[in-house]
């Protein structure tokens, strides 16, 4: 009778586990605007001695002058490349003599500083953050050894896997002018365009205090903190310019196919998509179980029919890249090229069934658990909570959005799910971007829309207009 008792109260407790839904909160952290506008963030994290500090720019490649995309890669790569009385020997081997790590790159919409480093080092790496965003040598010799060493990426890539560019054209083909269709890092048509002259006029119109997300977590007492980055960077002066600002983008209707010519190759890469919606849109939490289901994770649908029960490829998934206006919904995938139509049916099929067919309680539920599960990770180290922190803080979401997140997954009810089934686009209505032997698979990819083909040794990433 005891172990009946003992299981009962086991099982009693297991439900009770269920129905309440167990999340993670943030830490409290102090929030504040310096008098030229930048925006702090600071986090107390005391369990080891350490400090990640993240700085962002809003604006990023957004600010790209016409015909000119990769121009604020370009800055970014430069910046560490002699800033103060550094040359970029002395820079690069101040850090590395800390022990330390400081990187600048760019995302779709800012311009990123990102830093690690002993909380005894604080002084030494926020001084050399500092230079490194208001006073950046932009060498000439620099410069042309970072343009070159980008296009000859560029061109390797092509010549090698091409997988990685194929959300370049995919995004030129969906978005096309619209600044989400513009390349981050440039293309080699673009990069040759850009000149230090161009660099330095983006730095003086797109970069400034009042464009600046700074976040610190770690080892140090906020009010210190708060002090010496005042200090570095209080006084930097506004950006010449105004913030760029995008519209959204209208979703597409119909079908269209773009088929980048990578002669001789024998796989297939396909991206299927449309525009989705915006990072601050308000069922992103029903969003992230959708897309956990459809093709987040090895046994959603996408996988499960492409790699587990077909063979057709080594991997499918689904993603929502959201911006601040809707960036896209998609399914990306890849598959021999003799196999080229058959996946992409399937993948088509798939997407058919997600519309067609609701999911049942016990696969919400899987994905309910899986999303709880794999998001207390996400926010473990010093450097994950600062890259959350400047998330929350560029699209002007709340801290809710960490704290509620657990219960906003619980309360997905089947008009929220329906709702986030709604955003990925139905089967009449792809913008589809394929990268293969075109003289293998043209006649048959034609069947899936009007066609439109570029060589992938063509120097930009939009179709010729």
């Amino acid at each position: 009778m005891r172990n009946v008792l003992i299981c009962l109260a086991l099982f009693a407790a297991s439900l009770s586990a269920q129905a309440a839904p167990t999340g993670v909160t943030l830490p409290e952290f102090q929030r504040v605007t310096l008098a030229n506008g930048a925006e702090l963030a600071l986090l107390e994290k005391h369990d080891v001695p350490m400090i990640s500090l993240m700085i962002a720019v809003r604006g990023g490649p957004l600010g790209d002058p016409q015909d000119k995309e990769g121009t604020a890669f370009l800055l970014a790569e430069l910046m560490s490349k002699g800033a103060g009385e550094r040359d970029a020997r002395q820079f690069a081997e101040t850090v590395d003599g800390l022990g330390g790590r400081l990187g600048i790159g760019t995302d779709a919409e800012m311009l990123r500083l990102s830093a690690d480093f002993l909380a005894r080092d604080r002084a030494r790496m926020v001084e050399l953050a500092a230079d490194a965003l208001l006073h950046p040598h932009l060498d000439a010799a620099e410069f042309d050894k970072v343009r070159t060493r980008t296009i000859r990426s560029l061109i390797a890539a092509k010549d090698g896997d091409p997988s990685g560019l194929l959300g370049a054209y995919a995004a030129a083909w969906l978005f096309g002018e619209h600044p989400y269709g513009r390349p981050d890092s440039g293309s080699e048509a673009s990069l040759g365009r850009i000149t230090l002259d161009d660099v330095k006029g983006y730095y003086a119109d797109q970069l400034g205090g009042d464009r600046l997300i700074i976040v610190a977590v770690g080892d140090f007492k906020a009010d210190e903190m708060r002090g010496e980055l005042d200090r570095a960077f209080g006084d930097w002066r506004a950006a010449a310019k105004p913030l760029p600002e995008v519209a959204a983008a209208p979703k597409q209707t119909g079908r269209r196919v773009l088929l980048v010519d990578k002669p001789g190759a024998t796989q297939t890469y396909f991206w299927l998509g449309n525009v989705g919606v915006a990072r601050n849109h308000d069922n992103r939490a029903a969003q992230n179980l959708v897309n956990t289901l459809f093709g987040g994770r090895f046994t959603s649908m996408l996988n499960t029919a492409l790699r587990v029960e077909s063979g057709l490829s080594y991997g499918a998934r689904s993603s929502l890249s959201r911006l601040s206006t809707p960036g896209s919904a998609a399914i990306t995938s890849f598959t021999q090229t003799d196999s080229t139509v058959a996946a992409i049916d399937l993948a088509i099929a798939q997407l058919e069934k997600l519309h067609a067919q609701p999911f049942d309680e016990a696969a919400l539920d899987s994905a309910r658990r899986y999303v709880l599960g794999q998001f207390p990770p996400t926010l473990e180290t010093h450097g994950q909570l600062a890259s959350r922190l400047v998330d929350l803080i560029f699209h002007r979401l709340g801290r809710e959005d960490v704290d509620g997140y657990a219960a906003a997954i619980a309360a997905a009810d089947a008009d929220a799910i329906a709702r986030a089934v709604a955003v990925y686009p139905g089967a009449a209505n792809l913008v589809i971007t394929l990268i293969g032997d075109a003289s293998k698979i043209r006649e048959q990819v034609a069947k899936y829309g009007p066609l439109t083909e570029m060589p992938m040794s063509a120097p930009d990433f939009h179709p010729p207009r």
